[in-house]
């Protein structure tokens, strides 16, 4: 009998735990503010975000970008895409991206965490898969 109500409790504080689960990562939640310039597997206003990290700055093909981001020389690590999140304008005067900027650290980290493991999705995948 004991063993039976210790299997209970335990599925149902499995249960609890999948319930409680968010639909979306904070991450994700913080780049739905990014969708009305930015999508991950093609170019709107901004350019597109699948392959970022690791990327030079001002490099995507066929994307019209400003000569600061052009001749910047960054290489879009997370240290710098941290600092540039921050104040983009203050960051890179010139830039076309004027959006002021996220303050708050932990929303920066919870968004370029989103962006490295977006790079493996579905949408990222079949961007690299079309001929360049």
């Amino acid at each position: 009998m004991n063993t039976e109500r210790w299997l209970l409790l335990g599925m149902l504080s499995f249960a609890a735990t999948v319930h409680a689960a968010p639909d979306k990562l904070p991450g994700e939640q913080i780049y739905a503010r990014c969708a009305a310039c930015h999508a991950l597997a093609y170019d709107r206003v901004g350019p597109h975000h699948c392959g970022l990290l690791g990327r030079r700055a001002g490099t995507v093909p066929g994307f019209a970008y400003s000569d600061a981001m052009k001749n910047s020389g960054f290489i879009w690590d997370e240290k710098t895409l941290d600092r540039f999140l921050t104040q983009p304008m203050k960051m890179l005067p010139g830039t076309t991206m004027t959006y002021a900027g996220i303050p708050d650290p932990k929303e920066r980290s919870d968004l370029i965490a989103y962006l490295k493991q977006a790079n493996d999705s579905r949408e990222c995948h079949s961007l690299r898969a079309l001929p360049h």
